[in-house]
């Protein structure tokens, strides 16, 4: 008779998965695009891209550290999210704390290496990535600041390299806000009905599946805009263009695939779809600096 054993996941497979680390993906060639951008203007070393990568990890997982700590007994009464580090037990509510609390610390020691105003404004930083998980609390525009969270590394990294800023980082920023914003909201239609009954606010909640798509696809139509005007601000090549182009290909697929009446493909869109938003601008942001 064979015996069946069970082999947990080691520590860091768990907190891996507890802050989402493969998500790391939307925001960081964003950040490493202003860093190609900004490389016009001052001279960067390889320190100093290894600092920007680490406070954006860090960044990142301050902050789902405190999502999931903030939401936990939220998501224990949400069958999509019950299984979760924190409300499943595999992380204590402590361990939870030492964790984001260690990462917000690293994150701003790791902005002291790149520029003081960096390390000056971090702890401001660290308040708004955490602040979208309160947010949600009170107003159906959290998904807007989720994405000023996110916006905030293609201007940090800006900030970080060069201590100023200029109109090319808030273009960039902007873009990615309103990116961030858009496909938050069409993943927060799975859990419109659950949040109109127990909380927390949200845009599908608030005007429901047809208009959260609405709204969701206003910001990525605005999105594609900014990055069009991108060029005004910085010479960029041809290329770019062809990006922004299959940019906009890939946001009218996503907004195709998920309709009001069929929400079975929306973790293509939000994983998969957007995951090559990200690259193909880091691509093509590269290709039009290099070969204008």
């Amino acid at each position: 008779m064979a015996l069946e054993t069970t082999v947990s996941d080691s520590p860091l497979v768990t907190y891996s998965r507890m802050i989402r680390l493969s998500h790391s993906i939307f925001a960081m060639p964003f950040a490493l695009a202003a860093a190609v951008l900004a490389a016009r203007e001052v001279t960067i070393t390889w320190q100093q891209v290894v600092l920007i990568v680490l406070c954006m990890v860090l960044a990142r997982s301050t902050a789902m550290g405190f999502n999931r700590i903030v939401d936990r007994d939220i998501d224990a009464k949400n069958p999509r999210t019950a299984s979760r580090e924190l409300p499943s037990g595999q992380i204590s509510l402590t361990s939870a704390w030492v964790f984001t609390l260690g990462s917000a610390a690293l994150f701003v020691l790791c902005t002291a290496g790149l520029h003081p105003l960096a390390l000056m404004l971090s702890p401001v930083a660290v308040a708004i990535v955490w602040g979208y998980s309160l947010t949600k609390r009170f107003t159906a525009l959290c998904h807007l600041v989720l994405g000023v969270a996110l916006a905030l590394a293609p201007l940090g990294v800006w900030i970080g390299l060069t201590g100023t800023v200029t109109a090319i980082p808030v273009v960039l920023s902007l873009a990615v806000g309103t990116w961030v914003a858009g496909f938050d909201i069409l993943y927060s239609c799975q859990d419109e009905a659950f949040d109109a009954e127990h909380g927390p606010h949200s845009i599908p909640s608030a005007l429901g599946l047809r208009g959260a798509m609405v709204v969701s696809a206003v910001l990525h139509v605005t999105t594609v805009g900014l990055l069009l005007a991108l060029p005004s601000f910085t010479a960029l090549g041809p290329a770019y263009l062809v990006g922004v182009a299959l940019i906009g290909v890939v946001l009218l697929y996503e907004h195709w695939i998920v309709r009001p009446d069929d929400l079975s493909r929306i973790d293509k869109a939000f994983f998969d779809l957007n995951g090559y938003v990200s690259l193909l601008f880091f691509v093509f942001v590269a290709a039009g600096t290099y070969w204008s």
